[in-house]
């Protein structure tokens, strides 16, 4: 028996997977070793997995392709996990440095998850010349997101060094069949197919009511829909970056105090991701002028818009993309986080109209073939080295836990995560929030960028340059933003008594 098909969103990652884009999203945390020692951590983690396996879906289920590709796949239970396959142990050879394990990671987020098994693996890795632990992760995409990712990654992690108990898993029989027969696959996904054109029927007219809305809407600065639809998607300057990649990878990391972002944040009336999005911009500038690169207008971030509904906890895709201007034709980093944080405001009210139609799943009759055709023709003519690009760079922002978690009695320090860099945008630059830090993940394209370390440390020093200008700002009731609230708070006029009656009566 099954457990359903994959929706259109959570396919498209696989039909998108090439030997060169690997379409998996991991994290690599570092930990401080429990008091009992590392000795034998390695095995008392694989145990610690294998009796939660029953809390997550992700960790029994595979995949099982329909007949010729005709449908979407179905997640189907298997029966007969290797943990030994999925848990792996790694040292580090001396010194044991971050850079050995950076690059550690960049090689082993190269290759392609197994499809002919769950999609997941994990590494615990020792021999850190400071006696900490590492581990790290990698999940298809197909199988989740960032928000349900994160939901993953707390039902694996604990609050205090000693283990929850999660109880025991439901009995279940042994298959004696280890694929599905064609009939039941074919009678499957004609009946998915069925069911996907009557959703689509049904909720078609409200989505594209929703669209209209959206598109003639007028905002609170005056701007009709269609103007800001017009000015989001405009092509993005070319940089080396943004080129046909590999599938080799490079990583770098850097940690930033919390505290210190929101306080940089607040005296603009910006959010933690509006400063994190200014953060990159200043990074990216540096990174540039290094390579002597000239770009005439502002770099675009491509930035992942979650459309999940309020309540939905389910461990699939329902995001989109948004392109967000970065303004780093702004000098001056104050004001270039001000432009930042109103572009940000016009995509997060684009996205809003879009919430709740992740829910909707297209047909998919058809896709595998179509889906896989395009992208593999895509990657194999290189016409990310001659279009324009849409955006110079992916930039994702995953909220997370304020407090500490522990992994089978080891303290998380950080939580770093790893990503997904494209065709035609070969960095992904993704931030989780942490116990009080913001932890940067650089996942480039080793060709494109090798040196993703070094993007990653400029991070620290556009910081340091938005505390210094924050420093120097006039008092609040003169800059900028103060008089923007002032006219937001001022009342409207009042109408006229007489106009409203001749109105009434005309």
């Amino acid at each position: 028996m099954h457990k359903g098909h994959l929706s259109a969103t959570d396919a498209g990652f696989l039909y998108m997977e090439t030997p060169e884009m690997p379409m998996h999203i991991g994290a690599l945390y570092l930990l401080k070793p429990p008091a009992r020692g590392v000795e034998n951590y390695a095995a008392e983690y694989r145990a610690m997995i294998e009796s939660r396996l029953h809390t997550a879906p992700l960790f029994t289920h595979k995949l099982a392709n329909m007949p010729f590709d005709l449908a979407n796949p179905v997640w189907i239970e298997d029966d007969d996990i290797d943990l030994d396959y999925h848990i792996r142990q790694v040292t580090l050879t001396k010194p044991g440095t971050m850079e050995q394990l950076e690059k550690l990671v960049g090689r082993l987020h190269s290759s392609l998850l197994d499809r002919s098994r769950p999609l997941w693996e994990f590494f615990v890795i020792d021999g850190l010349q400071n006696g900490d632990l590492a581990f790290y992760s990698k999940v298809h995409h197909a199988a989740l997101d960032g928000a349900a990712g994160m939901q993953l990654t707390m039902a694996l992690l604990d609050t205090t060094e000693v283990p929850r108990d999660v109880g025991a898993p439901p009995p279940r029989p042994r298959k004696s069949q280890y694929q599905l027969g064609i009939g039941e696959l074919l009678w499957s996904a004609t009946t998915n197919a069925l069911s996907q054109y009557a959703k689509l029927a049904s909720v078609a007219p409200k989505a594209a009511q929703a669209a209209i809305d959206a598109y003639r809407a007028k905002d609170a600065e005056g701007k009709w829909g269609f103007e800001k639809f017009r000015g989001a998607f405009a092509a993005a300057p070319k940089t080396h970056i943004n080129v046909s990649i590999t599938n080799q990878r490079a990583f770098g990391s850097k940690q930033l105090s919390l505290a210190e972002v929101k306080a940089v944040g607040k005296a603009v009336g910006a959010t933690v991701n509006d400063t994190v999005m200014a953060l990159c911009s200043g990074a990216l500038l540096r990174y540039f002028k290094d390579y002597n690169e000239t770009i005439d207008k502002s770099l675009i971030a491509a930035v992942p818009i979650s459309i999940r509904p309020e309540g939905d906890t389910s461990q699939n895709n329902q995001v989109t993309m948004l392109p967000v201007s970065l303004h780093s034709d702004i000098k001056d980093p104050l004001e270039r986080l001000r432009a930042i944080r109103k572009s940000s405001n016009r995509m997060k009210d684009l996205g809003s109209k879009a919430k709740g139609l992740g829910a909707i799943d297209l047909p998919s009759i058809g896709a595998p073939w179509l889906m896989t055709g395009l992208v593999t023709l895509y990657g194999r003519s290189n016409l990310a080295d001659t279009l324009p690009p849409v955006a110079n760079v992916a930039i994702s922002n995953v909220p997370g836990p304020n407090y500490p978690l522990y992994m089978t009695g080891a303290m998380l320090r950080s939580m770093f995560p790893v990503s997904i860099p494209t065709h035609g945008i070969g960095c992904n630059i993704t931030v989780q929030s942490y116990n009080g830090h913001l932890d940067f993940g650089i996942t480039a394209c080793r060709r494109a960028m090798p040196d993703a370390k070094r993007l990653a440390d400029y991070l620290g020093d556009a910081l340091a340059e938005l505390k210094a200008a924050v420093a120097d700002m006039p008092p609040p009731e003169t800059r900028p933003e103060a008089k923007e609230e002032k006219a937001a708070a001022k009342p409207p006029p009042k109408r006229s008594r007489k106009g409203e009656g001749s109105r009434l009566h005309s």
